[in-house]
């Protein structure tokens, strides 16, 4: 034996990856043979900083300051850099300060409607060319149709139910349900008629009130507004659930 001492170096390193783009903290291990121009293209994928708009700086495990990696030709091994340090990359892209994704800070082009409606370019001079959406006339006319149409049977199903009948809620995939009726007639939250039911069960949605104004009284969770169409009234007796047995 010589005595002497050999040092064997770990030819990888793990290390701490933030940056200024992100709040998030990876980890991932990197070649110490690699330089810091390769190294910087690695973190590319990592954070999503161009490589030429890095600015790394490096941190102690206990995330001390150590130094800046600004020698894009030096071996990333060449620094001190072990495991658990952390890497900060500071992007000098502007994509920190908000300057690419903040609009409030874009030019924007304002033209008048009236402008716009001369322009032969504009997808509104397309959409009428094509007769698409509104300014197909005769699809407009069908659905104003179909939607008179609806309101009318809406109209006349609700003339036959009357506050107090027991009835049958049946909503196109949900659960059937059974109650009283409380109140029949048009509301402020939404146009056409509504009828407002108490359910035998918790199964509502309301306490027989929507945005502040009452309709009916009921109890919490108790109380919904649905379609006169999904409202079936007739001989439907509150279900006895044995509570009072003993």
């Amino acid at each position: 034996m010589d005595g002497s001492v050999t040092v064997i170096t770990n030819p990888t390193v793990s290390v701490r990856v933030t940056s200024t783009v992100s709040s998030f903290e990876v980890n991932r291990r990197f070649n110490r043979g690699i330089t810091i121009a390769e190294f910087k293209s690695k973190l590319e994928l990592i954070v999503g900083t161009p490589a030429g708009c890095m600015d790394l700086e490096l941190f102690s495990s206990s995330d001390k300051y150590l130094q800046k990696l600004d020698n894009n030709e030096a071996l990333l091994g060449s620094y001190h850099v072990d495991d658990d340090c952390r890497i900060h990359v500071t992007d000098c892209s502007g994509t920190q300060s908000g300057e690419f994704t903040d609009l409030s800070k874009v030019e924007k082009f304002e033209i008048s409607d009236e402008a716009y409606e001369k322009r032969a370019d504009s997808v509104r001079n397309f959409k009428k060319n094509m007769k698409l959406g509104r300014f197909n006339e005769e699809e407009r006319a069908k659905q104003e149709e179909a939607v008179a149409k609806k309101e009318e049977e809406e109209k006349v199903a609700a003339e036959v139910i009357a506050v107090g009948n027991r009835c049958k809620v049946q909503v196109p995939g949900l659960a059937t349900k059974i109650g009283t009726v409380m109140y029949v007639g048009t509301a402020d939250f939404k146009p056409g008629y509504w009828v407002g039911v108490k359910y035998d069960e918790p199964l509502g949605k309301n306490d027989g009130s929507v945005n502040g104004k009452r309709y009916f009284e009921c109890e919490p969770k108790y109380g919904a507004f649905v379609k006169p169409l999904t409202v079936t009234v007739g001989d439907f007796p509150e279900e006895d659930y044995g509570l009072d047995e003993m």
